[in-house]
């Protein structure tokens, strides 16, 4: 992410301390609960503290939210799937990176569809999700028309826009059933599954 390589002010510093705490207190009580007295104690700071760098529950509340979307709605490619020099294995690297990290701590995607629930009745909140969704999905386009250009023949008919949304939808949807039923949630299972199906239209992935 852009704070990773470099000396972060003390302000950044508190801040991101403050919005981890606000996460720990509306993952454990919901967003009914949050509020800055709560978050002050759960950072071990003063309540005029929080109150400083977060004047009302509102603004903290919007904050906390762009926080969550960066952690869950962020694609970032490490330099071992680039390495990869098939964009189809790219592609299963991506959807196994993805659904392992939106799937380790089901607190994220619960407190998200709180969120989505409170955007219902709250347009900033509808608009700002929508908007870093769309960017997910673009960031995932971007690697499905890699493939689609190198293998048209594999995938006749179907455009970048329709892989990318099931796509995300299969990550989304298994961090989901991570979060309901996390006893018999199968990350190795799920992506068997996935490879499966893509093998049934391209063959098994090179080196598997």
């Amino acid at each position: 992410m852009g704070r990773m390589g470099r000396t972060r002010a003390p302000e950044e510093v508190r801040r991101e301390q403050i919005l981890q705490a606000a996460f720990e207190v509306a993952a454990r009580d919901g967003l009914a609960g949050l509020t800055v007295r709560a978050v002050a104690v759960e950072a071990g700071l003063s309540h005029a503290l929080v109150l400083f760098h977060f004047k009302r529950k509102e603004l903290l509340l919007q904050e906390l939210l762009g926080w969550l979307l960066e952690t869950t709605a962020v694609l970032e490619v490490s330099e071992d799937i680039a390495r990869f020099p098939r964009a189809l294995d790219r592609l299963h690297a991506l959807l196994q990176q993805e659904m392992s990290r939106l799937s380790h701590d089901p607190r994220h995607i619960r407190l998200f569809l709180e969120f989505w629930a409170l955007g219902v009745r709250e347009e900033p909140i509808r608009a700002q999700i929508s908007q870093e969704l769309e960017r997910y999905r673009s960031a995932f386009r971007v690697h499905i028309e890699e493939l689609l250009e190198a293998e048209p023949a594999t995938f006749p008919g179907i455009t970048a826009d329709g892989l990318a949304a099931v796509a995300v939808s299969w990550i989304q949807g298994c961090a989901v059933q991570a979060m309901i039923d996390p006893k018999h949630f199968d990350s190795d299972e799920y992506l068997a599954a996935v490879r499966g199906i893509l093998g049934q239209l391209t063959g098994p992935p090179e080196g598997g």
